[in-house]
């Protein structure tokens, strides 16, 4: 995710890393960022706070007292300017480690008085892949909630979201169900151990693969539901979770990035505030839940979204689902700008 301050006399982006660094270096950007994501192979526990910035790095107090919350099922209270949304969560799970800092991005050959930052959602745990941690927080806690024992989900054959599924099931001791959609020449071969398939099978998580060619045929909700229907005839008590996490419950994880976002930046006490958002767009649940946050609150940043698959109209259908299930009462197309990516990043 790519956050820009703009004003008369200058611009300045921030970027919120969540895949591989790799990505990033060397690479050159216009004015209006484009979001990348940052590999969450990082150290456990990092959380620290470089001043060359805007003393905006550390959202914490200095006097408080550290506490081991990780894996810590707790009380929901949702910011205030999203207290009206519908079915607010009741608890959430403490899985990441919250809240990431932010660093300037010194890159070369930007435009004049143009800046860029990076939230660094790479760190927000090392197996837990990035920003997918964020909207799992909210859905595991529901799965516990509701009984569940097991959990499925589905995405591509190296998804960051099923690899953080995996890796957040099993600290819960949940059974993980991952169908992953892979060529219709691998289908039926061992999918193997390179990537996030070795994570996947390290902690156990059962997976079934399936064609890309049955995944657009069939879809990804009836390919769930199959499995869901097997399991529940086994005695199991499933909890499905849709791609990439995105669904109404999901988006909650992206409210509360912005209103981390809000107070790192100590909006209000004379520090630097983002005019833009940018951000990749896979599944839907972040760029609804970063634009409604960014709306209803009082931070002002508008949110370009760019597309990685399909296309910006599918995009704005879907968010305008979750924003319905959320019951917030504006369109999707009024506070989000969907484009269509040029650029495959894997």
């Amino acid at each position: 995710m790519l956050l820009c301050h703009c004003s008369a006399n200058s611009t300045r982006l921030l970027v919120q890393d969540s895949s591989s660094p790799s990505l990033i270096a060397g690479q050159r950007f216009p004015s209006k960022a484009i979001q990348f994501t940052l590999s969450s192979f990082s150290p456990p526990t990092i959380s620290f706070s470089t001043k060359s910035c805007i003393n905006m790095m550390d959202s914490v107090p200095k006097s408080q007292e550290p506490r081991f919350e990780f894996l810590t099922k707790k009380p929901y209270l949702p910011p205030s300017w999203a207290s009206h949304l519908n079915s607010i969560p009741s608890h959430v799970f403490s899985l990441g480690h919250f809240p990431t800092p932010i660093h300037q991005w010194k890159l070369p050959n930007l435009p004049k008085n143009t800046e860029v930052y990076i939230k660094r959602d790479d760190l927000s745990g090392m197996q837990l892949s990035g920003n997918k941690v964020r909207k799992l927080e909210f859905l595991l806690a529901d799965a516990v909630a509701q009984g569940a024992d097991c959990i499925i989900t589905i995405g591509g054959i190296q998804s960051n979201h099923c690899r953080a599924t995996a890796v957040a099931a099993k600290y819960l001791n949940l059974d993980c169900y991952l169908i992953l959609r892979t060529s219709k020449v691998l289908v039926d071969k061992d999918p193997g151990l390179s990537g996030n398939l070795l994570v996947e099978r390290l902690v156990g998580a059962h997976i079934d693969l399936v064609s890309k060619e049955e995944y657009a045929e069939v879809g990804s909700v009836a390919l769930t539901n199959v499995l869901k229907e097997k399991l529940l005839n086994e005695g199991r008590k499933p909890y499905v979770i849709p791609v990439g996490g995105s669904n109404s419950l999901g988006t909650w994880g992206y409210i509360e990035a912005i209103k981390e976002i809000k107070e790192q930046c100590g909006k209000g006490n004379g520090e630097t505030v983002f005019d833009d958002i940018v951000v990749a767009c896979g599944s839907g649940g972040t760029i609804v839940g970063l634009s409604v946050g960014c709306w209803l609150s009082d931070l002002g940043a508008k949110v370009h979204a760019y597309c990685v698959c399909d296309d910006p109209d599918y995009f704005y259908d879907y968010s305008q689902g979750l924003l319905d299930g959320l019951q917030a009462g504006v369109s999707s197309r009024n506070i989000v700008r969907n484009s269509k990516c040029k650029l495959l990043i894997y």
